[in-house]
């Protein structure tokens, strides 16, 4: 049973998919798969923004980290 294992999940081949988008089709009809189409590009879409936006907000605090390091090696030292 383990041997066969890697060979359930392998790469899959052309008829196999054309077999997986078959299903599909005849599950959801073909008027409905544009509409989901369009949805998971939107949900992509969502998710790519919001991952810029934690990126950016990111790499901001490592600005102002960074320029209150400098302040502090700026200040005078008080004895």
């Amino acid at each position: 049973m383990i041997a066969v294992y890697p060979l359930l999940f392998g790469s899959l081949g052309f008829w196999e998919i054309l077999l997986i988008v078959l299903v599909i089709v005849l599950l959801f009809g073909g008027k409905k798969i544009p509409e989901l189409m369009q949805g998971l590009g939107k949900g992509v879409k969502s998710f790519k923004k919001g991952m810029q936006e934690v990126e950016d907000n990111i790499k901001d605090v490592a600005k102002e980290l960074e320029s209150d390091a400098s302040d502090k090696e700026n200040e005078p030292k008080q004895q």
